[in-house]
């Protein structure tokens, strides 16, 4: 399991190296997909928008209360995620369930927000 992120979808003003780096990701998840299925080995990658965690956290003040306020409201459900929420995903795709499931790209991202 990779981990990517949404700004792969988003692509904001700053983040050029980051992005390029997780859409290289990205690329090499679907790519090893293809090389590893046939010896049975599943690759996938879990993309997190917004999540609550110290870097989010950080970056949100440095945008200022009311821009920090915008970026959350922009997130379609409303708040951002939680890091068990992203390791959910993650014990399905190990899981049994997701024994059909390679070369994906899961955005857990509440929707995901505007660039």
């Amino acid at each position: 399991i990779n981990v990517s992120s949404n700004v792969t979808q988003r692509f904001p003003v700053g983040s050029g190296p980051y992005t390029a780096s997780k859409s290289g990701l990205d690329a090499l998840t679907r790519i090893l997909a293809k090389e590893e299925g046939p010896h049975g080995i599943r690759v996938n990658a879990v993309a997190p928008g917004p999540i609550a965690t110290d870097m989010l956290g950080e970056s949100l003040n440095a945008m200022g209360p009311e821009r920090a306020e915008a970026f959350v409201r922009s997130v379609p459900l409303g708040r951002t995620g939680r890091p068990e929420e992203i390791a959910a995903v993650v014990r399905f795709l190990v899981s049994d369930e997701a024994s059909y499931l390679t070369g994906q790209v899961i955005y857990v991202n509440g929707g995901g927000p505007a660039g």
